[in-house]
């Protein structure tokens, strides 16, 4: 076990005492990953860890509920969870946190399954598209370009294009659509 995942297994609740709370159907600790992630950047701040350990570790924490939701995870939210930097870190927290409370394997074992099943290479493709290829395609560079470099990422990660002519349709299909909008809104203003 490596001393990040150590220390991981050793912080990954500790905002748990600041909030528990008894509910009506049982005892809650709610925002307990965001106190705790507080928390243990203090610590280890006031421990010297280096810079990289002091990431490992608060992305162990900040990230160990995440699980909960990996059967409903759409295939790019996924694969950008999986390309977390170590996460085989990640996956051995979730198990070992998972033997220490009810013993369940089950979202451990899907996530192992899910992560075998996919091709080498898909979790982190080659971008089809960049910023330069936006310029050229006539897009004026500006904060957009995140928006939109995302989107056709995630189109990739999800498998619905392939090409790089198809991820340019989407940006040209997005403008397009923002630009039917503004011109429905500023016919439907009423003159003052």
């Amino acid at each position: 076990m490596s001393s990040d995942l150590a220390w991981g297994a050793l912080l990954h609740d500790v905002g748990k005492p600041a909030t528990f709370r008894r509910a009506p159907d049982r005892i809650r600790f709610d925002g307990h990953v965001e106190i705790g992630v507080r928390i243990a950047e203090d610590m280890l701040i006031r421990l010297r860890f280096s810079n990289r350990e002091r990431e490992q570790i608060l992305a162990l924490v900040e990230n160990h509920m995440r699980f909960a939701d990996v059967q409903k995870m759409k295939d790019s939210t996924f694969k950008r969870f999986v390309r977390l930097p170590e996460f085989d870190e990640h996956l051995a927290l979730h198990r070992l946190d998972c033997l220490a409370s009810h013993g369940k394997l089950d979202l451990y074992d899907y996530t192992r399954q899910r992560l075998l099943a996919i091709p080498a290479g898909a979790v982190r493709p080659v971008p089809l598209i960049n910023g330069h290829d936006l310029i050229a395609a006539g897009f004026a560079p500006g904060p957009r370009f995140a928006e939109i470099l995302a989107a056709v990422e995630d189109a990739q990660l999800e498998g619905s294009i392939a090409s790089r002519d198809e991820a340019m349709s989407l940006p040209r299909a997005t403008s397009r659509e923002r630009s039917k909008k503004r011109r429905n809104s500023c016919h439907s203003r009423s003159p003052l």
